[in-house]
């Protein structure tokens, strides 16, 4: 038996991390175990990795160089956590994966397709989440929520055409795969909770 793999995506502000630990809930009471990751980090090394991304520099950061360090880091959880937890029949929950740097790098910095299937082919090999759920939010309404929480990261202080470019790819790559569902995340938490419930209790039953 091996684990299954689910993703949480979305923009700043669009309630992953409840999400997250709602999906934990009904996968451990339906008798499976399960695990939790976010990306980058996870390992300890992934996690250096986060804070070199996300900290602001004295220097530019290079669009190329941020994304081979969100590679690197995602490369290294799969190693470390996320394999062997599917192997023992663990199941894995995460804070985002590769749908991330398919939006965020590639819509928002808008770098090269090419570029990223090859960074994708040399860290991924092709491994895919078994279900990914997008949240779907504005980047107004996401930003907002953010802010809330307190100081924004260097990529969160991106302006707002970043944010546009983003979720259009983010809806983009969700319409052409299967495996995405996209949640409405402008709805109150409750509703959004109750449309991410019905979700996996049908991926649970089949």
């Amino acid at each position: 038996m091996r684990g299954k793999f689910i993703v949480v995506e979305g923009l700043e502000g669009a309630g992953k991390s409840s999400v997250v630990q709602l999906l934990v809930d009904r996968i451990e009471a339906s008798g499976h175990r399960c695990v939790t990751t976010r990306e980058p980090g996870g390992t300890a090394m992934a996690e250096a990795i986060r804070e070199c991304v996300k900290q602001p520099w004295d220097e530019t950061v290079a669009q190329e160089t941020e994304l081979m360090l969100m590679y690197a880091a995602r490369r290294q959880l799969l190693i470390n956590k996320i394999f062997p937890a599917l192997d023992d029949n663990v199941w894995v929950v995460g804070d985002r994966h590769e749908l991330s740097s398919l939006a965020y790098q590639g819509g928002g910095r808008q770098i090269d397709a090419n570029i990223m299937a090859t960074l994708s082919e040399i860290t991924l090999k092709g491994f895919k989440p078994d279900l990914t759920l997008y949240l779907d939010v504005t980047p107004e309404k996401g930003l907002e929520r953010a802010r809330g929480r307190g100081e924004l990261d260097r990529i969160e202080r991106e302006g707002m055409a970043f944010f546009t470019r983003t979720r259009e790819r983010y809806l983009e790559l969700a319409a052409a795969d299967k495996s995405i569902i996209t949640v409405d995340a402008m709805q109150p938490m409750g509703a959004v909770h109750r449309d991410v419930s019905d979700r996996i209790k049908a991926f649970l039953t089949c």
